[in-house]
């Protein structure tokens, strides 16, 4: 549902690369190196930064949303007053765009971008310390949040196991 091109790119970003919302305030064009699609990303509160490699549809949304920012140097994604974008403007769009996509309110944060990368990555079978590299997290205690036994997970345990237990 979203329409706005920075916006798309904002969202996908913040998504694959597990940002918190004032981390991607702080993003600069200078970040990005489009030669090898990766981002310099600086994270806070503690973790590690580092660079994060782009999947190609956040390759795709980006290139689309430098068309129509230019190459001019500064803020990635800029405010309307040309500062980074703030948690606060993150957090309307959020409810903007969570209320389009008819997504129950509770979920409506930014921050569940970051829960549902972490959730996401160890879904696809990524070990615990892969994701907490990924996240830039200096504790495993901050990745073991995302952990959490699914039914989905259950099943396929049950399905792995059932020929090897006797």
């Amino acid at each position: 549902v979203i329409d706005s091109t920075r916006d798309r790119a904002i969202f996908r970003v913040a998504y694959h690369a597990g940002l918190r919302a004032s981390e991607v305030g702080l993003l600069e064009l200078r970040d990005y190196d489009p030669r090898t699609e990766r981002l310099s990303v600086t994270r806070l509160k503690g973790s590690h930064s580092g660079e994060h490699h782009l999947c190609r549809e956040e390759s795709r949304v980006l290139h689309a949303w430098l068309k129509v920012r230019g190459k001019l140097p500064g803020i990635l994604f800029p405010s309307n007053r040309r500062q980074g974008i703030d948690r606060t403007t993150l957090a309307k769009l959020m409810m903007k765009y969570v209320a389009m996509a008819g997504i129950p309110r509770k979920l409506c944060h930014f921050h569940i971008l970051k829960h549902s990368c972490g959730t996401h990555l160890l879904e696809k079978g990524f070990g615990i310390e892969q994701v907490q590299d990924w996240m830039g997290h200096v504790n495993v205690q901050s990745t073991l949040v995302y952990a959490k036994i699914t039914n989905r997970r259950r099943q396929q345990m049950a399905e792995e196991l059932k020929d090897t237990w006797r």
